[in-house]
């Protein structure tokens, strides 16, 4: 065990590279599938080891590796984990083996490219949740913007070409923005280490005005940067693009993971190495969060394609992270008071919790569209109708899923909101009252939308005259789910149903990092 605790982090990622690398070299499309399949089993029984192996009562970094790597500009290969990190990392390696299962069936263009390309986006996924110096953390941000750009221009819809061109130009923006912001932080500090960087408190030696300038400007480079990332209202609009024409297991990886590097800069990044800021600009966070949760939903109401509704439905949940970043923020100048720390820590485990829960229930949304699509060759809600009888067996999937992301008790989807409306209610009552209306046109485009228009009702054959079978063979009528399908469904769905009667696993994790983080906090403030 000396050597996986020596070796995890540098393993997460020269895996995947040579992974990358042998299915370039190999011309069997057979082995490429199989081969990547067994190859991400990897990743995924590492971060399962590392779960297992972490103390989350200590909350230290573990697994650390600290090498030398630019001296001259006091940069080094700085890795490690810990209660924020870890989590993150096995929802990446699980919904990376299961796109790679799904699109064995699935993908039959180009293959050896598309598989190639997902193991460099796995990698990417990987650096940014184990880096911590910041030079290291922009390369990883970085490398991540490619293969997915070429994911969705390559094997996406009829509009790819604009969508990947959209995703990656809205996203290269951001990183203009948080380039700039470690800069700086870099002249104030003069290290690229982050854990360094925030102990050093940058500018908050200079004369109170200079300070708050310079903090609040760097704050919103960060912000931006991961904001786009998110997305956060208003910098949103890529993403329904992005998601309407990126192939399934694209827009798997899009809501499930990528997603969640903009929320994991606000936590790792932006908060502890300028709290000071982000206590003064809460208010405005807190505002675009609690926006972002209506707007998203109300929006998804008016959706007639499937595919775009969901991808708007990210936009509403994601708010949740927001909020409650916002509203534990709005309380770092108030942390010696018992009521306004326990109420911090909740909006940050809500934020957290949100996080991965949406990536389970999104992800697992995601693949059911698939699902359909593969055998209407389109995601029309008008088009459908009565599939409640023709395929009870996905009706059945997708009501858990919808109602995991509808916030109902029982499914993980419902924690995240509760813990992020708990905290955020005491600390920002109004924003928080308003944002409760996204609950509400929550259940809206989900029972109307989504289950009324694709399940209930009279099944009418005349509205699409084409069916397929999952594997593309002609069908005379809707067919239900494969048991490839089922199979790669599975473990979202059992994950999303213990979860949610049992979070505390979860929770032992993410909430020793949201008492780091406050007690970071209270001590330089």
């Amino acid at each position: 065990m000396e050597f996986l605790n020596q070796w995890a982090l540098p393993i997460l990622i020269l895996w995947p590279l040579l992974s990358a690398i042998l299915v370039f070299m190999t011309k069997n499309e057979t082995l490429i599938k199989w081969g990547s399949v067994l190859a991400s089993l990897l990743p995924l029984g590492l971060s399962i080891y590392m779960l297992t192996a972490y103390d989350y009562a200590n909350g230290a970094m573990a697994f650390e590796v600290n090498a030398p790597w630019i001296p001259a500009i006091n940069s080094s290969i700085h890795l490690g984990v810990d209660n924020l990190s870890l989590p993150l990392i096995f929802l990446t390696a699980l919904l990376t083996t299961l796109s790679f299962y799904y699109s064995v069936y699935v993908i039959k263009v180009r293959v050896r490219e598309y598989f190639g390309l997902f193991h460099l986006l796995a990698l990417s996924m990987f650096g940014v949740f184990i880096a911590l110096d910041f030079v290291v953390f922009y390369v990883f941000w970085e490398i991540s913007l490619v293969p997915m750009y070429l994911l969705i221009g390559i094997w996406g819809g009829k509009n790819r070409n604009y969508a990947s061109i959209k995703f990656f130009i809205y996203t290269l923006v951001g990183s203009v923005g948080m380039m700039l912001a470690i800069l700086g932080t870099y002249f104030a500090t003069g290290t690229f280490d982050i854990l360094q960087s925030a102990a050093a408190r940058p500018f908050t030696d200079l004369p109170p005005q200079s300070a708050l300038l310079l903090t609040s400007l760097a704050f919103w480079g960060f912000f931006f940067g991961f904001a786009f990332k998110v997305p956060s209202f208003p910098f949103h609009t890529w993403l329904p693009d992005a998601h309407t024409e990126a192939p399934t297991a694209g827009s798997v990886i899009l809501a499930g993971v990528l997603l969640k590097l903009g929320g994991y800069g606000f936590m790792r990044i932006m908060i502890p190495v300028y709290p000071t800021a982000a206590a003064y600009w809460s208010p405005w966070v807190v505002a675009l969060g609690a926006i972002a949760i209506v707007y998203g939903a109300l929006v998804c109401i008016a959706q007639t394609d499937l595919k775009r509704l969901i991808a708007y439905s990210s936009v509403s949940h994601m708010g949740y992270v927001v909020l409650g970043i916002g509203a534990a923020s709005a309380a770092f100048g108030n942390l010696n008071d018992k009521a306004a720390y326990d109420s911090a820590a909740m909006a940050f485990n809500g934020a957290t919790m949100q996080m991965f829960n949406h990536g389970l229930i999104t992800g697992a949304l995601f693949f059911l569209v698939g699902v359909i699509y593969e055998r209407a060759h389109t995601r029309e809600l008008s088009k459908f109708g009565g599939l409640s009888v023709k395929t009870p067996y996905y009706y059945g999937i997708m009501m858990v899923a919808a109602m995991a992301s509808l916030g109902l008790p029982g499914l993980s989807g419902f924690w995240g909101e509760f813990f992020t409306f708990r905290g955020a209610f005491y600390l920002t009552t109004y924003w928080a009252a308003f944002a409760v209306l996204g609950i509400v046109f929550a259940a809206v485009y989900i029972l109307w939308r989504i289950i009324q228009n694709l399940f209930l009702g009279e099944y009418d054959a005349s509205k699409i005259t084409h069916w397929s079978s999952a594997t593309g063979s002609h069908a005379d009528s809707p067919t239900d789910m494969s048991g490839f399908e089922k199979l790669t469904l599975w473990p979202l769905i059992i994950l999303i149903f213990v979860l949610g009667v049992y979070p505390t696993p979860l929770l032992n994790y993410l909430n020793g990092a949201a008492v780091q983080v406050l007690n970071f906090v209270q001590s330089v403030l």
